[in-house]
Formats: C-alpha cells, structure tokens, sequence
C-alpha cells in the first residue's frame, strides 16, 4: 500500500514539505553545475505556481519546502514538478549518456498546517547537510536557502516570507543557532531525540 507521504494530494493554497532521493541512494547531483542546474529548473518550471521557502540539495537528495499558490488548477502543481524533475533528469542523462530515472518514482510530501512546525522544519532543511555529513557549517553550504535567507541580494525564494515567520532577520539568524547548539550538546552528551 502506498504511504501516506506519497498519496498526500498537493492542494493549492497549501504548504508542503516535498522530498526524494536517488534510486537505490544513488546521487542525482553529480557536479556543482548540477545543483545549479536544479535550481534553474526548479525557478523555470515551479516559480508561477509555488513561493519556495526552504530548499537544501544533497548529493543524494533533495528537500523543498514551498507554498503552493491560491487558486490553482487541481493537479496543475503535481503537473509542473512532473515536468520539472524530467527536465533536469533528461539533461543530466543526454550528458552522461545514461537511461531511466535518477530520483525514486514517488516524491514525498508532508502537509505543513503548524507555524511552530514550519518554523522547525525551515532549519532542519537548512541543517540538513551537517546532519549528513556533507559539511560541518551549514551556514556556510551553497546549495541551500540559509545563505540567501540571510543575505540582501536580489532572490526569487520568498525570504521577506521566510523572515516573517520567525519575526525578523536577526530572530531567524538566533533561531538557527539555538537549535544548531541545541543539536551539538545532544551529540556531545550521547542524548537520543
């Protein structure tokens, strides 16, 4: 039976959670470009449909968190990111001369409906890369939103949103660093969630 995590319907108006991974914990980002390449499809084919919040690209896997927009077609947000996740594998396959698929055939979505939750989950994406193993600084990692969250430079990602929700720059900015020690102290003193 299909798990909830895939049968969940993306509606508009709706907050989701959505992420996969490669077939058989394959990577789907093979070079820099390639995490630049998602981006770019990502912008292209979801930005009309959906505010991105949150995002952190991993050699394996991806996580996005996004506001799917008011009054959309039903099915038409499933329909882009169908389109959005073709486009990239095909490029990815014509230049490494590959067939089949890159990611698992059902991408996960959880439904966010809790601020306190939402706020969380933006820094467990955020964090993702130290959780890992890909990096030790994840406010220092490229490939996800922190950097463009604290940053002022021109972005499509709904930081002013994102920012928001947490009260401000300088909130947000503590919030990722109280949970951050928060995590250290846990693996410091050997503590289980």
């Amino acid at each position: 039976m299909p798990s909830k995590k895939t049968r969940t319907p993306i509606e508009p108006g709706g907050t989701y959670h959505i992420y996969n991974r490669g077939n058989n914990f394959q990577d789907v980002f093979f070079r820099a470009d390639d995490y630049l390449l998602f981006l770019n499809k990502l912008k292209q084919y979801l930005s009309n449909y959906s505010s991105i919040y949150a995002f952190a690209l991993l050699p394996n896997h991806y996580h996005l968190l996004l506001r799917v927009i008011d009054n959309l077609e039903i099915n038409k947000f499933s329909q882009q990111f169908l389109k959005f996740i073709l486009s990239y594998t095909n490029k990815i396959n014509f230049r490494d001369k590959r067939d089949g698929s890159l990611f698992l055939p059902n991408f996960k979505r959880i439904k966010i409906e809790n601020e306190d939750y939402l706020k969380r989950l933006i820094y467990y994406i955020n964090h993702n890369p130290v959780k890992h193993k890909v990096t030790n600084d994840f406010k220092s990692y490229k490939f996800s939103s922190y950097q463009i969250i604290v940053s002022e430079k021109p972005t499509s990602l709904a930081r002013e949103k994102v920012r928001s929700y947490f009260g401000g720059l300088e909130e947000f900015i503590e919030y990722h660093d109280y949970l951050n020690n928060e995590d250290l102290i846990k693996q410091l003193t050997f503590e289980d969630d």
